[in-house]
């Protein structure tokens, strides 16, 4: 009997459930250095919120009290953790698995959508962020921050090494940027910042009204 091969999208399933318990651990060192950036991208959301990839739910604690937020997560692990995160600070987030290349949201349901640290594993980046264009009403604000290819070329040879590694193992780019995507889905740049040898990227934009 011939097994079914398996996707992009199941490899991912299978990985982040697989480090579920261990990524908080894992990511709050790489939090360090990129330190704020989930306080910026929470600030700035506004309406109705969607946070993309919303993993173990580390930006939850950061939304303003009165923000209504729908999170989506491929991963039923990441998922779990992320609800407990909610119990535990007595909020009311409405949490899903879904799969970011495949919103389950109607067109123009959210004014603002989060993606945190996520793009960089998602199977095809440009078809999530067309999901998120597609899901944002006009006008509507999208924040993403991420880790990119650095602007330093010894730094980025070093995380193109480390790519043969963890693309074939995890899915993890380091060497990918979002910001032409963000452009080429047609929304408008409000504002970007490039930080720690232009490692990371954070990107405030929004679909035309």
């Amino acid at each position: 009997m011939r097994r079914t091969a398996e996707t992009p999208a199941d490899r991912q399933k299978r990985v982040w459930d697989k480090s579920a318990p261990r990524y908080d651990k894992q990511i709050a060192f790489f939090e360090k250095l990129i330190g704020g950036g989930r306080e910026w991208l929470t600030s700035r959301a506004r309406g109705r919120v969607l946070e993309v990839a919303v993993g173990t739910g580390r930006n939850l604690p950061h939304y303003p009290a009165e923000t209504p937020v729908t999170g989506i997560e491929l991963s039923p692990g990441m998922v779990a953790i992320a609800r407990r995160r909610a119990a535990d600070i007595g909020r009311d987030f409405d949490l899903l698995e879904g799969d970011a290349e495949h919103l389950p949201f109607g067109d123009a349901s959210f004014d603002t959508v989060v993606c945190a640290l996520s793009l960089c594993t998602i199977p095809d980046p440009a078809a999530a962020i067309g999901e998120m264009r597609r899901v944002l009403v006009p006008g509507g604000r999208l924040l993403l921050l991420d880790h990119i290819g650095s602007s330093w070329p010894l730094i980025r040879a070093a995380q193109w090494l480390v790519e043969r590694f963890t693309i074939a193992t995890a899915g993890e780019h380091f060497t990918r940027r979002q910001l032409p995507l963000v452009q080429a889905a047609g929304f408008q740049i409000v504002e970007t910042e490039r930080l720690r040898a232009g490692t990371a990227e954070r990107i405030h934009a929004v679909k035309p009204a």
